[in-house]
């Protein structure tokens, strides 16, 4: 099933309800927080453990009507091996399902950005996930990234969130793989 829809939403779709956005959010971020709590902790000792300093990382982000605010993240800097597997399977981004829990971002939108100048990232919370992830995110020019956010912007709906949410898996793992 192709995600990406004409640069106009098709006839009949209607962009997410930001109540059913949010519930789908918050239900997603306590199951995955319930069903990762046990390794989230295990990562955060073993970063500890390596490097005895801090486990997290605060980066600045521009949020929903470029309010802004600080993604959580794992620090993987210095972090050797353990760092780049993180990276690269995606997982030092776990812990920005705080940020999802808190309403300040989302688990399907644009890429979190410290600052933008565009207005249209700004319409809606940015997410953990998206367009960018599950569309070969390796494999992609970075000048084609923010078509992918804008076109998310434009025709994102309830059911183009949970196909983004279901392809990610496969998508962290096929570039922890590349």
């Amino acid at each position: 099933m192709s995600l990406l829809l004409p640069l106009t939403a098709r006839p009949g779709l209607r962009p997410a309800r930001p109540s059913a956005k949010r519930v789908l959010d918050l239900a997603g971020a306590v199951i995955l927080l319930a069903a990762l709590g046990l390794p989230l902790a295990a990562v955060a000792g073993l970063l500890w453990a390596t490097r005895g300093r801090r486990v997290f990382v605060r980066e600045p982000a521009a949020g929903l009507a470029g309010r802004p605010f600080r993604t959580w993240r794992f620090d993987t800097a210095e972090a050797g091996r353990t760092g780049a597997a993180l990276e690269r399977c995606a997982l030092d981004a776990l812990p920005q399902l705080l940020n999802v829990l808190r309403g300040e971002m989302s688990l399907v939108g644009p890429r979190p950005e410290p600052r933008t100048d565009r207005p249209d990232r700004l319409l809606v919370r940015p997410g953990m996930t998206g367009l960018w992830q599950v569309s070969a995110r390796s494999d992609l020019p970075w000048e084609e990234m923010p078509l992918l956010d804008r076109h998310y912007v434009e025709n994102h709906w309830l059911g183009m969130d949970l196909a983004i949410l279901a392809q990610t898996p496969r998508a962290a793992y096929r570039h922890r793989h590349a």
